[in-house]
């Protein structure tokens, strides 16, 4: 691929008057090739991990789609590959459903 992939920004999970709701169930669904469950805690690096792949993908031609935290949108929740059917998410509280 020589064009550069795009970066999409999205929320899959929001904090709103009547508490969290999340679309985290639905981020790559069934038909996904590869599932990756990152864990560590506060300040080990998952978001920036998730961040390096992702933009290093967009070099190589993919489109990217960074899933942004809803209570700190500088971190990442998780990134997926959608030409690839892959996703590396957050396995850590209180994403721990999606593991």
């Amino acid at each position: 691929m020589d064009k550069k992939g795009k970066i999409k920004r999205v929320f899959p999970g929001g904090n709103t008057a009547k508490g969290f709701f999340s679309y985290y169930d639905n981020i790559i669904g069934k038909e996904a090739n590869r599932l990756f469950i990152i864990k560590g805690g506060p300040g080990v690096g998952k978001s920036s991990f998730m961040k390096k792949i992702g933009y290093e993908m967009t070099e190589k031609g993919y489109d990217v789609e960074f899933h942004q935290c809803s209570s700190d949108n500088g971190s990442l929740d998780g990134v997926v590959i959608p030409a690839l059917k892959v996703a590396i998410i957050d396995g850590t509280a209180p994403h721990e459903g999606l593991s």
